[in-house]
């Protein structure tokens, strides 16, 4: 901060931290672990089981950002800062158009109550001035109720707070008797290692997971 020049500070070694191999469940396990979840907490984990997406990409998601037609989802500005793309699993088509419908009710009701915005950045809420009730912007998956946005003291609908499924997770994978440390990020492992032992390419998993370095998906 004072811009002084400290010689012994060549000489500090930063501490390497230790090595842990991150836990990964059987696909009985996460089976059994979904029988325990139900409504948006089970659809929210499924996906996380079947693209590989980090619990905050997840809730992220904006309505345009899946796309059924061809099957997958577009994940913006994740960790990382490169958009990516991943599969959108056959088996949540079903469950989650039916979500869908339901989420677009309620946008329709806050919008006829007078609400109805969504959080923009802030480049586009200059260029694009209406876009924040636009149902394409929308969140996929909608917070229960409305908050006053701190950054404009505006009152609208933000994303499912990530505590919400972390605590639903922990629940179902106590319920399931499950004897390891079940965390949402268990599923991105999950889905890399059963992919890895289906026989898929080490590099296309890492672009599903969005790693820059081929070491972090060996790990």
């Amino acid at each position: 901060m004072l811009k002084i020049k400290l010689d012994w500070l060549d000489d500090v070694v930063r501490a390497r931290q230790p090595r842990r191999l991150p836990a990964v469940l059987s696909r009985d396990e996460v089976t059994a672990i979904l029988s325990h979840l139900q409504g948006t907490s089970q659809l929210v984990v499924l996906l996380l089981y079947g693209t590989g997406m980090r619990i905050l990409e997840c809730l992220r998601l904006r309505v345009q950002d899946i796309d059924f037609d061809l099957g997958h989802i577009t994940i913006r500005n994740p960790k990382g800062g490169c958009d990516r793309v991943t599969m959108l699993p056959d088996s949540t088509h079903d469950r989650l158009g039916e979500h869908l419908i339901h989420t677009r009710a309620l946008h329709n009701q806050d919008l006829r109550d007078g609400f109805g915005s969504v959080y923009l950045p802030h480049a586009l809420e200059r260029k694009y001035p209406h876009a924040d009730r636009d149902w394409k912007w929308q969140y996929v998956f909608p917070a229960g109720r409305r908050s006053i946005d701190p950054r404009s003291g505006i009152e609208r609908r933000h994303h499912l707070h990530v505590s919400i499924i972390r605590k639903a997770v922990y629940a179902a994978a106590r319920a399931a008797g499950i004897p390891k440390k079940v965390s949402c990020h268990t599923f991105r492992h999950s889905f890399a290692t059963h992919l890895l032992m289906a026989g898929y390419d080490i590099r296309t998993i890492q672009e599903l997971l969005g790693h820059k370095d081929v070491k972090t998906t060996m790990i």
